[in-house]
């Protein structure tokens, strides 16, 4: 009796263990699976948004590998800039994220880190607006693509076309730059009707693209 209990213990023992296995190889494989869906979605994210430019009013999250300290969730001012540890207050309007990314890299390793390893998320889209005003259908302010550039002929969609008075290669867009106001002419029939597409100028939050009467 004592020999066939002890092989009956042994025999338990070693399906305990074969189970204890499989259940580590599950385990380990479900984190495998789990790293690679949590890199893919990062990776996706880089990669739907290389060409997007930062703006003011974007909130961001920057984490720097191995420097908890450093980890940070920053909303861009209306002067373009983020307060980043160490480094005190960056400009990054108008960088893409991996320009960002760089531009943090090499400030840290100049005075900090040996071989910092930086990376850029967008948290949130910002609320960006420009006006639509003059000889168009709609006047008034319209929510820009929060995931790419804007162009004025778009904007005048928006505002649902010109109007029948419009004096459309009068078109302008008036932003200010510095403090002061730039008006920039845009010729629409070049790009309506001559396919100079790089006419359809990108627009920036706050603009005002203006279209005048036309008088004859």
């Amino acid at each position: 009796m004592a020999g066939s209990r002890e092989n009956f213990q042994w025999f338990y023992f070693l399906k305990l263990k074969e189970k204890m296995k499989i259940m580590k190889v599950k385990l380990s494989l479900s984190l495998v699976i789990f790293l690679i869906l949590t890199l893919s979605i990062i990776g996706l994210t880089n990669a739907l948004e290389p060409d997007y430019r930062l703006q003011a009013e974007d909130v961001l999250r920057i984490t720097v590998y191995e420097q908890p300290d450093l980890d940070t969730t920053a909303r861009i001012s209306s002067t373009g800039e983020i307060s980043f540890p160490l480094l005190g207050k960056i400009n990054v309007s108008g960088l893409s994220i991996s320009e960002l990314k760089d531009k943090i890299e090499k400030l840290l390793a100049a005075d900090y880190l040996i071989h910092p390893q930086v990376q850029v998320f967008i948290d949130k889209y910002g609320s960006k607006q420009v006006s639509v005003l003059g000889a168009v259908k709609k006047p008034g302010k319209y929510d820009m693509y929060p995931e790419r550039d804007t162009t004025v002929l778009e904007a005048i969609a928006m505002a649902e076309g010109f109007s029948d008075i419009a004096s459309q290669n009068g078109t302008r867009i008036i932003r200010k730059e510095n403090g002061k106001e730039v008006r920039i002419p845009v010729k629409v029939t070049d790009i309506t009707k001559k396919g100079m597409k790089e006419k359809d100028l990108p627009l920036k939050p706050g603009d005002i693209v203006f279209v005048p009467e036309s008088f004859f």
